[in-house]
């Protein structure tokens, strides 16, 4: 095959899209579709490859036929040595900046991305847009290993169908049926799993697939040099408004994606080798760099984040220019150099030195994990820092009920139970601040929280298990029936988080479409919105009132940046950074829920349990004391932080106590009259 200026421009507008979407470029917001133009280009190439070897060798002696193996080859000299570069890079620098856990992530990451299943390894973790896959150096290699996982299989299927009945005809109808299948199984992956929709090779098969079909059209189709134009430009118009349109909240790939990978089939079929959207030397040679450009782009943007500069135009553009520098240097000092040495060296000597180096990283990067980190690269004081994130509550696993757990929740003795706390993650957190605050060891509080699922009867989310959090709810309603009256209730929840949105920094995500609703989706938070989630929040509350003594505790302050990141990471740079919210800034997020609240409390007796006195000070909520954290993320107390609230949860047992004893002496007297008129 010749070279084709069209499929290097191609690559460099791909690469642009990737790059400025990344760096989080205003007007880019679906710069991701420039994975999917990689994909059809791959799709196309390979078969190229393949198909000539394949018509080739069956036209020739058997000393030249097509060697799978070496076409294998091939790819690990075209992809290895920039990888490894950059693995071997991050894993250096990480050495000297990542906390022990981030070190062990980052080394574990470094071996999915070498043995190319880094997309499984992201699957099984979290979602591509999700703000924690935003940490992680390496995330850009799930597209490496879904191209790899293709060239492993594509090859072989392509030479059984050729054996079974040669001819490019076959191939093409085979090539069809495959991506029928795999678009189809993406279309609905994209909507009942959308992160392996995004990152497995069954629901991506198809763009590559697509290309492929293309390398067996395209030649059949005769276009005049008008035409030919036309339609580079209506596939140049399909890529860049798919660029525009989309954003991290689309449901990708699914149909959708049919827009980008028709607009590069398009540019594909036309061929212009000299066009203005592609030929001009500088599109050339950002496509000459733009394997070097997807690869070291990335950890520039994880680092904008790590020292959370990610939003300063400033740092942004530093970023922007490192990548392009270190990729130029990439490229020509390793990239190319690197392909050409290997290409003159023989099949063993050149597999035998790709083999060594990926081994050797591999095993480096083992060592860490099983060091864990190598904590002894930092300081006592910076390691204590970063393990305040694990400072949670034991019995988390075994009481918590979480989307991601099979517990039902503890259970007691009816009569061992001294309170019930019922709430959602927040609940959680300090609950084991209940616990201390007993006046008897032998006293239990039973554990009702569930992740995500505010104290709100008839609560629901647009997710499909909308309903789950609103029986675990009165399922618990109907549960309290059976214990004691003397067993007050606490409850406690994120509900600014559900009415509002998070508080991330800047709030970017707060007043948007709500997530939660109790009659019907709202599409903002709208005033009857607010109205009816603050009524269904009083009415729970006053539900389970009718029996017991209920308590309401203020919202927990949120610090919208992880805590023991953030000052860990500090402490690294060698500049200690505290995290804290101002008082006022606490009021304005919470205004709503206090009010309901209170609200409860004048209806029908609720008691109100207030937090601030012990966690915020001098007109500011800290996330830290003595140099320590409170939290072990950005809003979740550590069990360190909720060690504060003991005192204010003692409040609880001692009313608990006075009312007993109340009823007692209110019993003594009653005895006491009715003895004195039975005497009489």
């Amino acid at each position: 095959m010749t070279f084709r200026k069209d499929i290097n421009g191609l690559r460099a507008w791909a690469v642009i899209a990737v790059i400025l979407y990344h760096f989080g470029i205003a007007g880019f917001s679906g710069g991701f579709i420039g994975v999917d133009v990689f994909f059809v280009i791959s799709g196309f190439l390979m078969t190229g490859i393949i198909v000539n070897g394949i018509e080739k060798s069956s036209k020739s002696d058997r000393e030249k036929h097509f060697s799978i193996m070496d076409f294998y080859l091939s790819r690990a000299k075209r992809i290895i040595p920039a990888l490894l570069a950059v693995c071997i890079a991050t894993m250096i620098a990480g050495w000297f900046f990542l906390s022990p856990a981030d070190y062990r992530t980052l080394s574990t990451h470094t071996i999915s991305a070498l043995g190319f299943f880094s997309n499984i390894t992201f699957f099984s973790e979290a979602g591509y847009f999700d703000a924690s896959s935003h940490e992680k150096f390496l995330l850009h290699t799930w597209s490496l290993s879904v191209e790899w996982q293709f060239y492993l299989i594509f090859p072989l299927f392509l030479v059984a169908v050729w054996k079974t009945k040669p001819g490019r005809t076959p191939l093409s109808i085979m090539i069809t049926l495959g991506l029928a299948i795999s678009l189809l199984l993406s279309i609905y992956a994209s909507t009942k799993n959308p992160t392996a929709g995004f990152y497995l090779l069954p629901t991506r098969a198809w763009e590559m697939l697509a290309g492929a079909l293309i390398y067996f059209i395209a030649p059949s189709i005769n276009l005049s040099a008008q035409h030919k134009k036309a339609l580079e430009a209506i596939g140049f118009i399909l890529i860049i408004t798919s660029i525009f349109i989309f954003d991290a909240n689309s449901t990708w790939p699914s149909w959708k994606a049919l827009i980008p990978v028709a607009g590069t089939v398009l540019v594909l079929i036309a061929s212009r080798q000299h066009s203005f959207w592609t030929g001009n030397r500088a599109i050339q040679a950002v496509g000459d760099w733009s394997y070097s450009l997807y690869l070291w782009h990335w950890p520039f943007v994880v680092a904008l984040v790590y020292m959370q500069l990610q939003d300063q135009a400033e740092a942004i553009l530093v970023g922007i220019t490192l990548t392009f520098l270190l990729s130029v240097f990439s490229y020509r000092l390793i990239e190319k150099p690197a392909r050409t040495r290997l290409n003159q060296t023989s099949r063993l000597a050149g597999a035998t030195t790709i083999i060594f180096a990926v081994a050797s990283i591999m095993l480096t990067a083992q060592v860490v994990i099983i060091n864990s980190g190598v904590p002894s690269r930092h300081t006592a004081q910076t390691n204590a820092i970063f393990e305040e994130a694990n400072n949670k509550r034991p019995k988390r696993e075994k009481c918590h009920v979480s989307g991601d757990s099979s517990s039902k929740g503890c259970s007691f003795d009816p009569d061992q139970i001294g309170a019930i706390v019922i709430g959602d993650s927040h609940a959680e957190a300090i609950i084991s601040s209940v616990e201390k605050s007993t006046p008897d060891a032998s006293i239990k509080v039973l554990d009702w929280t569930m992740s995500s699922c505010p104290t709100i009867s008839g609560i629901k989310t647009v997710k499909p298990s909308s309903n789950i959090c609103s029986k675990f709810i009165s399922e618990n309603i109907e549960k309290s029936i059976l214990i004691p009256n003397s067993a007050p209730i606490v409850i406690i929840n994120r509900t600014s988080t559900y009415i509002f949105g998070p508080n991330e920094p800047e709030r970017k995500s707060e007043a948007g479409t709500p997530a939660f609703y109790i009659s019907s989706p709202q599409y903002s938070v709208n005033k009857d919105f607010l109205n009816e989630m603050r009524k269904a929040i009083i009415d729970t509350a006053c539900e389970l009132s009718k029996t017991r003594q209920v308590y309401m505790v203020r919202p927990i302050p949120e610090l919208k940046l992880n805590v023991p990141t953030t000052m860990g990471r500090s402490h690294i740079m060698g500049q200690p950074t505290r995290v804290s919210i101002s008082l006022d800034e606490y009021h304005q997020r919470h205004n709503f829920v206090w009010k309901a609240q209170d609200m409860a409390a004048s209806q029908c007796g609720v008691k109100i349990l207030d937090p601030l006195p012990y966690l915020c000070r001098e007109g500011r909520c800290w996330g830290d004391v003595d140099g320590l954290p409170l939290y072990y993320d950005d809003d979740h107390l550590s069990e360190r932080g909720s060690s504060l609230l003991v005192p204010m949860f003692r409040q609880v047992f001692e009313d608990a106590r006075e009312a007993k004893e109340a009823t007692a002496g209110e019993k003594a007297m009653t005895d006491n009259g009715i003895a004195k008129s039975s005497g009489k």
